[in-house]
């Protein structure tokens, strides 16, 4: 059995923590890898996508 201590891979790959902790949630079968691969994680703060555009509501 081939395994990686937590660790080693949050020092390493930080975003492969994210991805196997949602993979053990998703339904397994078709439907779970469909949704899976519309899964986009980044480390840090940067990413290429762009805000809805809120709006601050007045008390």
């Amino acid at each position: 059995m081939k395994s990686i201590r937590l660790e080693k891979l949050s020092t390493g790959k930080p975003e492969e923590v994210i991805k196997k902790a949602v993979w053990g949630m998703l339904p397994k079968g078709p439907l779970g890898r469909d949704m899976f691969k519309k899964l986009k994680v980044y480390t840090g703060d940067k990413h290429p996508h762009q805000a809805q555009g809120p709006v601050a509501l007045a008390k």
